[in-house]
């Protein structure tokens, strides 16, 4: 019996099994439990950051980020999260956190490439929150790039709404080499739920055409849950992050998956996805922490640009 076949492991949803089907892989059960294992627990409280999927009034997915010091995220139990921080008001994100409500988590420490994911229902707001979750699993260090956080005293502008993309925004887009993207099953928490995710490359692996992003996906866990969220409800929230400024760049769009790309786009990409962006913010200022590179991933190295 194969690691994802063992008793306790929740099953692929729907969409994820086609997404398996349609890339030519096929997984069996999905290496996700309904608890946290300790080193997860003691890994999430050991972050001082958070990325987070949450979904706005209008019910699409929304991605962001919690700040705080080392030992604001807690797990006083193996299905518990405490977080003793709140999205500021002008965070796009800010109307999802509402007691009650989904929300997708992703930890990720980028001074040595380790990430969980976890993801469940808000079911206390206060200062902070608590999380009940529903799933929890690790993930491959592939396509991180290192980077030694240095904190600094945020000193946020009022957010800026955007229709689309301009110039500058454009040129962050271009020149990044990590962004993370939320998306959301279409059958809910019951279903997969909420899901926080991060994306890498060599800086321009991600094309930027007009308000259209071309972005390629790279032989990963082979999981699928990003695709297969999309493939169902192709609505995504995008977070890139200037890592010089601690500027922020909130997007919303439109998925469409090409699973053939006949041989089109960067080196390595096995098939490519584009976002038709609909809205965006940009947050000047807004992360409490600069950080600077320090290596890219051996597997980012071996892939391409546009």
């Amino acid at each position: 019996m194969s690691p994802q076949d063992e008793p306790g492991f929740l099953p692929f949803h729907a969409d994820e099994r086609q997404a398996q089907a349609l890339a030519g892989a096929r997984t069996g059960n999905a290496p996700i439990r309904a608890f946290m294992p300790d080193q997860h627990r003691a890994f999430f409280a050991s972050l001082p950051y958070l990325f987070t999927a949450t979904l706005d009034d209008a019910g699409w997915p929304v991605a962001s980020v919690l700040t705080g010091r080392v030992g604001f995220v807690q797990s006083p139990d193996p299905a518990t999260l405490r977080i003793d921080a709140q999205p500021a008001p002008d965070d796009p994100a800010a109307a999802g956190f509402l007691a009650g409500a989904e929300i997708g988590l992703l930890g990720l420490d980028l001074t040595n490439r380790r990430r969980n994911r976890a993801n469940g229902r808000i079911v206390e707001i206060d200062e902070g929150m608590t999380v009940q979750v529903a799933q929890s699993f690790g993930n491959c260090p592939q396509y991180i790039q290192t980077r030694t956080p240095i904190s600094r005293a945020a000193m946020p502008a009022p957010a800026e709404p955007m229709t689309g993309l301009d110039e500058a925004a454009r040129a962050s887009i271009a020149a990044a080499d990590t962004f993370f993207v939320a998306s959301r099953s279409r059958g809910g928490i019951d279903q997969g739920g909420l899901d926080a995710s991060h994306r890498g490359g060599q800086p321009g692996f991600v094309g930027v055409r007009g308000d259209t992003l071309a972005i390629p996906d790279f032989r990963g866990n082979r999981l699928f849950n990003t695709l297969g969220n999309l493939l169902g409800n192709p609505r995504a929230g995008l977070l890139f992050i200037d890592f010089a400024s601690g500027d922020l760049l909130q997007l919303q769009g439109v998925v469409t998956i090409d699973w053939l790309t006949g041989g089109s786009g960067p080196s390595g990409a096995e098939r490519l996805w584009r976002v038709a962006i609909e809205r965006a913010w940009r947050r000047r200022g807004a992360l409490p922490f600069t950080g600077t590179f320090d290596s890219y991933a051996p597997t980012t190295l071996a892939t391409g640009t546009w």
